[in-house]
């Protein structure tokens, strides 16, 4: 015979087993964009230290976006074969030895150190989203806003803080790339428990053709692609298009940190409302309108708008980010399809982010004006919200015999 104290202590174990899911969630998720972005704002120093170009600098932000489109569609193919959990666990070891890699006095570290960060981040981008569906079906929305605020809220402390740490610890750049390691090793512990009753993969999801040939998924990843080179190319030359306006670099970089703290409520929010929506068409319109609005101030060349065109850019790139995960769960029908349409989505995603803000960089070279790189961000906004009208509408990826679902 079963007791109530044994009820009642079954149900204080099962909610601790969640919490400690979700807190590992949080914290994993908050690893995937603070090594990276407290490159920024100390990159002067990397490359006077070790004498390396400008070129070779920009390839510390590079090297991770091609690590992310190379090792994505992998992802799910790894944890099929040794399962989410212990897949993500061993990716988050990955990331502390590049964290570590990175403080020592090498530039072959530091390339390496990054290339296994690249890696590692890709694994955790990709298999996160089909964990939430698989773990929290019924609140997908409040998780993936809630892991999606975690990754951008450490990404803006991380360029806050980079050059304090920096100045404070008597280790230069260094201390401010090697300090993230304890992030990423309080998040290892965290996911100790989910080994312990880690989900095998079963014979059903190994079954199946390739998402890569559904349409849907198409528009899913080009919205997701779109997306992302809107953002990379807007964190990196927004303070120049600022400057040029008139504005000092003190106040055009403010602007810049003022966006990204805009779109941690965006970030949280969007996934929540979405999940709500039989349809996010109405979200994909919200956001190129603020994409354009954004676009039509740059353009007007009044320094009077700047502060209104970072708020909007904000509030369009954290929407959209969040957005697109969205899609990874909303548009597919289990956590193995999830995870392979993240894949997929992010594979392309990260490529075109890789290329988009040297291409942009080189037509201002070229043309002297950003002017034309300003009308092709409206016209990637325009194909933004083409894509998005069918990735926002109430279908479901599917792959080979079941394909005629999509129609």
């Amino acid at each position: 015979m079963i007791t109530k104290n044994k009820i009642t202590q079954t149900h204080a174990s099962s909610n601790l087993a969640v919490s400690v899911l979700i807190l590992g969630i949080i914290f994993a998720a908050a690893n995937l964009r603070a090594p990276l972005t407290s490159v920024g704002p100390i990159v002067d120093s990397i490359k006077t230290e070790l004498n390396i170009s400008n070129g070779s600098a920009g390839m510390l932000t590079t090297i991770p976006l091609l690590a992310f489109a190379a090792v994505s569609p992998l992802a799910p193919k790894i944890a099929r074969r040794f399962g989410t959990e212990y897949t993500l666990f061993g990716a988050m070891i990955v990331l502390a030895a590049g964290i570590a890699l990175r403080y020592v006095p090498s530039i072959e570290t530091l390339f390496l150190g990054t290339g296994l960060l690249g890696i590692a981040i890709a694994i955790c981008n990709v298999l996160l989203p089909g964990l939430v569906k698989r773990e929290f079906p019924n609140k997908v929305g409040l998780m993936t806003g809630t892991y999606s605020l975690s990754m951008n809220l450490w990404a803006a402390i991380a360029s806050g803080v980079s050059i304090p740490i920096s100045q404070g610890f008597g280790q230069g750049w260094r201390s401010s790339l090697v300090c993230w390691i304890l992030l990423s090793l309080v998040s290892l512990v965290l996911w100790l428990p989910q080994l312990r009753s880690a989900n095998k993969p079963t014979s059903s999801q190994k079954k199946g053709g390739s998402v890569w040939q559904s349409g849907l998924a198409w528009k899913v990843a080009l919205f997701m692609g779109l997306q992302s080179t809107v953002f990379y190319t807007v964190i990196t030359w927004f303070p120049s298009m600022l400057h040029e306006q008139g504005l000092s670099h003190s106040t055009a970089g403010w602007l810049l940190s003022l966006a990204q703290f805009v779109s941690l409520p965006a970030s949280f929010l969007i996934p929540i409302w979405a999940g709500r929506l039989a349809n996010q068409r109405g979200l994909v319109g919200f956001i190129v309108l603020c994409l354009l609005l954004t676009y039509a101030g740059l353009l007007s060349g009044s320094p009077t708008f700047a502060p209104f065109c970072a708020v909007l850019v904000g509030i369009a790139l954290g929407a959209a980010f969040s957005l697109a995960t969205m899609f990874f769960v909303l548009r597919t029908q289990n956590a193995h399809q999830a995870a392979e349409l993240s894949g997929m989505a992010q594979s392309i995603g990260y490529l075109l982010a890789a290329v988009g803000p040297a291409l942009f960089g080189l037509i201002h070279d070229f043309t002297h004006s950003w002017t034309i790189p300003i009308i092709i961000l409206c016209v990637a906004a325009i194909l933004l919200f083409i894509v998005g009208m069918e990735a926002g509408s109430r279908k479901f990826v599917t792959i080979s015999e079941n394909r005629k679902k999509e129609i």
